[in-house]
């Protein structure tokens, strides 16, 4: 019976031995280490670059100039041949309209009228959204303005800021997986009578509904109306959400206390990036806080991208001037938090000079390879050029351009 017991106790010792031993022995690794689950990779964000120009207009001199008799048509792709690259290269580019494509007889100021392959040149180029938010929109009536809509749409753009029956004041792009909301008011003239007016025209109460406005004179109802358009973009699921504004006063190279105010306000109503126009000049770029500190830049105006529009026909030589505003995101897409946001300016000037006996119209773009231009070269206005940059780099600051090469 004792051997018994004492077999007994050696084997509960062998076993417990057995079963201290390090889980390695058995085949598997328990240890605290092991069990604790590998920290998962932290999410990377998503890098945008959202880009915006100024107004896009077609005077009475650019319409021939851009007719090719070969073809027996009209083709504007020679405009943005320099500025092509940088456009392509962003995740979003937008630019004002500020013409009609309303088809008939093509005109200029004060009533535009252009070709529709202004629209093909535009997609071309790489532009996504048309802006219609403007002074011009309603030149050729509402059926003007609605074809102008069919016309854009037609060649692959998105348009914001006027609108066919039916459809919403704002609209949501998809970029890189991230819904982007785009918001486009512009400013109304006085009433005539209790009648609403554009440009001094009046509109009839079939079109008003279709177009995004606001009045100086009730700003604070209208903007009521902003606000309700960029809450209503982020309940639809817009992640982002940009306003594109045509506003201020013509000639002016900075903003007035109005575009100020609406700048505060619509960044306060959560716009995430504030685009404008309309002075025909540039204006300065401010990078607002709202109240949880989160930064909003605002382009005041970012001048003609292209126009007739120099120092031969008023006297102002800003008015050549523009820019490829661009702003670089880094989005975290399962926060919608925005890690960082920084502007920059590509400067533009608007070159023309005659070639095989017509105008010729090219947006130049001031980088570090303006002295090898081609087109300069062909002009002789490289110092036109050079004065344009020095223009914009004292007017914008040197710390927002950007001259290098596209990388």
């Amino acid at each position: 019976m004792k051997k018994i017991l004492t077999i007994m106790a050696a084997l509960i010792i062998l076993l417990g031995v057995v079963i201290m031993l390090p889980p390695l022995l058995h085949g598997e690794d328990k240890s605290p280490e092991a069990i604790i689950p590998a920290a998962e990779e932290p999410e990377k964000p998503i890098d945008l670059q959202i880009s915006a120009v100024g107004d896009v207009m077609v005077h009475k001199p650019q319409i021939p100039a851009q007719y090719d008799s070969d073809t027996d048509n009209y083709n504007f792709d020679n405009n943005f041949i320099y500025v092509k690259e940088y456009i392509e290269g962003s995740d979003l580019a937008l630019c004002n309209l500020e013409t009609t494509f309303a088809g008939g007889r093509y005109t200029g100021y004060p009533v535009f009228n252009a070709p529709e392959s202004l629209a093909t040149a535009l997609k071309k180029a790489g532009f996504d959204v048309a802006v219609t938010a403007n002074n011009h929109v309603m030149d050729m009536g509402l059926t003007g303005m609605k074809r102008t809509l069919e016309v854009a749409r037609e060649e692959g753009l998105h348009t914001v800021g006027s609108r066919l029956e039916g459809e919403k004041e704002y609209i949501i792009v998809d970029v890189k997986g991230i819904k982007i909301g785009i918001v486009a008011y512009f400013y109304e003239t006085p009433e005539i009578g209790a009648i609403p007016t554009i440009n001094g025209n009046e509109i009839s109460g079939e079109a008003w509904p279709l177009l995004s406005t606001f009045n100086y004179d009730t700003l604070e109802e209208d903007l009521l109306k902003v606000e309700k358009s960029i809450n209503d973009a982020r309940t639809e699921g817009a992640e982002l959400v940009i306003c594109y504004f045509h506003w201020g006063e013509e000639y002016q190279r900075s903003p007035n206390e109005y575009q100020q105010y609406i700048a505060q306000k619509s960044a306060s109503y959560g716009a995430d990036i504030i685009f404008a126009s309309h002075p025909h000049v540039l204006q300065g770029i401010e990078m607002l806080a709202d109240a949880s500190g989160r930064k909003v830049p605002v382009f005041y105006s970012m001048g003609n991208f292209i126009s007739n529009q120099r120092q031969e026909t008023l006297d102002n030589r800003y008015t050549e001037q523009g820019m490829i505003a661009q702003v670089q995101l880094k989005f975290i897409k399962s926060t919608g938090t925005v890690l960082s946001v920084e502007p920059a300016v590509i400067p533009t000037w608007v070159e023309k000079y005659k070639k095989n006996g017509k105008d010729n119209y090219t947006i130049i773009p001031l980088n570090d390879t303006l002295s090898e231009n081609p087109s300069l070269a062909e002009s002789g206005h490289y110092a036109r050029a050079v004065q344009a940059l020095e223009d914009i780099c004292g007017l914008l600051g040197e710390e927002y351009i950007k001259t290098e090469a596209w990388e």
